[in-house]
C-alpha cells in the first residue's frame, strides 16, 4: 500500500483535529462532501463536526477570522483554493499576523496553505509559486515541503509553532509522489536535507524542482559526474550553514526554483553564498527559474515556461565547463 503527497496531507490534517480540540480548517468548499478543490480534507468533515468550516468566497476575511480566532487559543489551518488567491489577504497575512506578535508579544499559531505552483493548462492565475513573497516579509514561517513525508511532518510542526506559517503545498506533486508509509519523524523547521550526495557540483532547490534535479543528478551519475543536491525544505528560515557546507565539497553552485527569476529565493541563496563563501565557489553561481512572463496555458508552453530536468542540465553544464 502507497500513500500520495495529497493523502498525506489529508493523513496531517486529520492527525491534528484528533489529537488537538483547538485545531479546525476554514477554507471555501472544504466541508460537507466536496472535501476542498482538490479533496485534501475529503472526509474530514464527517468524522470532525464542527470542525471543518466553510468560509465565505473572501481570502481577506477567512485569515481576518483565523487571526480573531488564534487570539482566542485556536490552532487554525486555512485552506487557499489556489496560492495565487491568497494575494487578496496580504495585508492579513503579512501585516496582521506576521507583526502581531512583535507589537502585543501574543503569537498568532495560523496556518495558511497554498496549492502551489503550475500544471499544464493552469494559465496565470492558478499556477504562481509565492513563497518568495511571503519570505521577504518578518514575522512568518514559509515551508515548501518537497517529498511525500515532508508533507506529512512539515503540516504538523507547522500548526504546532506558535509562529504564522505559509505552507506551499505543489499541485503538480499530489498525485505524482508515492511513498510506502508515512513516518513517524521529520528534520527540524528550518533545516535543509541532503536529498544527494556528490563531490563536482551543488544544486540547491525545493518543492517540486527538487525531483528535476534529482533527475538530473541522476543522469550525470552514468557520465561519472557527481551532482549534490540539496532540498532546502523552507526557504524562511533558510538554511546557510548546509548550502554553504555543500558548496564547499562541490565549488559550483546552481540555484533552481519555479518562481518568476526577479529576486526570489534562488537570488537569496546566491547572495548568501557570494557574500558569506565566496572563497569556496571554483566558479560564478548560477541559476534557473520560470520566465518571466505570466504562466502561459497551453501545455507545450507551460513545460517551456517552468525549469526542466532538460533545462537544469544544459545549465549545469555550462557551469561545469567554467
Amino acid at each position: 500500500m502507497s500513500i500520495t503527497y495529497l493523502e498525506a496531507i489529508r493523513e496531517a490534517q486529520a492527525k491534528l483535529l484528533r489529537d488537538d480540540d483547538r485545531v479546525f480548517i476554514y477554507g471555501q468548499d472544504v466541508g460537507g462532501n466536496f472535501g476542498g478543490a482538490f479533496k485534501a480534507t475529503k472526509g474530514l468533515a464527517k468524522e470532525f463536526p464542527g470542525r471543518v468550516l466553510n468560509a465565505p468566497i473572501s481570502e481577506d476575511a477567512m485569515v481576518g477570522t483565523a487571526i480573531g480566532a488564534a487570539l482566542q487559543g485556536m490552532r487554525p489551518i486555512v485552506e487557499m483554493q489556489f496560492a495565487d488567491f491568497s494575494s487578496i489577504a496580504l495585508n492579513q497575512i503579512l501585516n496582521n499576523a506576521g507583526t502581531h506578535y512583535w507589537r502585543t508579544n501574543i503569537p498568532i499559531p495560523i496556518t495558511v496553505r497554498l496549492p502551489s505552483g503550475g500544471t499544464k493548462g493552469s494559465g496565470p492565475f492558478h499556477s504562481q509559486s509565492m513563497e518568495s513573497l511571503y519570505a521577504h516579509y518578518p514575522g512568518l514561517v514559509v515551508m515548501t515541503p518537497a517529498t511525500v513525508e515532508d508533507a506529512y511532518t512539515m503540516l504538523i510542526e507547522a500548526v504546532a509553532i506558535d509562529d504564522p506559517v505559509v505552507y506551499c503545498e505543489h499541485k503538480y506533486l499530489y498525485y505524482h509522489l508515492k511513498a510506502d508509509r508515512l513516518p513517524t519523524e521529520g528534520l527540524p523547521i528550518g533545516k535543509a536535507r541532503i536529498a544527494r550526495e556528490g563531490r563536482d557540483l551543488t544544486i540547491v532547490t525545493y518543492s517540486a524542482m527538487l525531483h528535476e534535479s534529482l533527475t538530473v543528478a541522476e543522469e550525470f551519475a552514468n557520465e561519472g559526474l557527481e551532482i549534490e543536491v540539496v532540498d532546502l525544505r523552507t526557504v524562511k528560515p533558510l538554511d546557510t550553514d548546509t548550502v554553504l557546507a555543500s558548496v564547499a565539497r562541490t565549488g559550483r553552485l546552481l540555484c533552481v526554483g519555479e518562481s518568476f527569476p526577479w529576486g526570489g529565493a534562488t537570488a537569496e541563496v546566491i547572495a548568501r553564498v557570494t557574500a558569506e563563501g565566496f572563497h569556496l565557489l571554483d566558479a560564478a553561481p548560477a541559476r534557473i527559474n520560470a520566465k518571466d512572463t505570466p504562466i502561459p496555458y497551453h501545455p507545450n508552453l507551460w513545460s517551456a515556461h517552468r525549469p526542466s530536468a532538460k533545462t537544469i542540465a544544459e545549465k549545469a553544464r555550462n557551469l561545469l565547463r567554467e
